[in-house]
């Protein structure tokens, strides 16, 4: 399951209108490899499932995931911090063994 924090939601909302996208589109979260400690997270909109995906839904937005970024993913909560310093979207992940400064990437 991947849950998602009343900040996410609100600041996904407010991406949604800004960009006019429509309600077939999701919120769609991907493990790449990359950043100082090996592993980062993207997060795109996305209207077509592929095979494999993983979808959930909490706090009314859908969220997708294919099944390898599901694996690092499982169990962690999409929150946004917002103002001066605020670090953006970032997920609170209990799969993570450590975290870079800025939290933008990770290790398992």
């Amino acid at each position: 399951m991947l849950f998602v924090a009343d900040s996410a939601k609100e600041r996904l909302q407010a991406i949604r209108e800004a960009k006019g996208l429509t309600e077939d589109y999701f919120l769609r979260a991907t493990i790449q490899s990359g950043g100082c400690s090996g592993l980062t997270y993207e997060l795109d909109f996305d209207n077509e499932l592929q095979p494999r995906d993983q979808v959930f839904e909490d706090n009314e937005e859908k969220v997708v995931c294919d099944l390898k970024s599901f694996l690092y993913l499982h169990n962690s909560t999409l929150e946004f911090s917002g103002g001066l310093d605020g670090k953006g979207f970032s997920f609170n992940n209990p799969n993570a063994s450590r975290e870079c400064g800025c939290g933008e990437s990770f290790a398992v």
